[in-house]
């Protein structure tokens, strides 16, 4: 299948393809004038793809991540025996990124109310360009 009817089936951009293509994720054939062509397995491969950057990888992990995976009902799993320690540390570093973001949330949380109390009627001032 063309470029036109991979979007088509999986929702996702040309350019979103070509950058998996460039990330080493994907890669269609080529016919002699340069369209790309798909097969039925690649669209699994783009939801594979999507699943795990939903999950928090990288590009760059996925591209090691992507060939230990199988499909298991709705979910992926792991098939290559150091993979699931590569997810453990990937789940971590996630993990840390979310302490981060709630240490974030709660000094604005401090900061909101130490302001004056808000009312339907305040009115809301953008901040001023830097």
């Amino acid at each position: 299948m063309r470029i036109g009817e991979m979007v088509r089936r999986t929702g996702v951009s040309e350019r979103l393809l070509r950058y998996y293509e460039e990330q080493g994720l994907l890669a269609p054939t080529r016919l002699s004038s340069g369209y790309r062509v798909y097969n039925d397995a690649d669209v699994d491969t783009v939801r594979r793809i999507r699943t795990l950057l939903a999950a928090g990888l990288s590009t760059t992990t996925i591209a090691q991540v992507l060939p230990c995976v199988r499909d298991d009902g709705p979910n992926l799993a792991p098939v290559c025996p150091d993979l699931v320690a590569t997810l453990r540390r990937e789940r971590e570093r996630i993990a840390h990124a979310i302490k981060n973001l709630q240490v974030s949330q709660d000094m604005l949380d401090a900061v909101i109310a130490a302001g004056p109390a808000e009312t339907d009627a305040t009115v809301h001032q953008p901040l001023p360009a830097r």
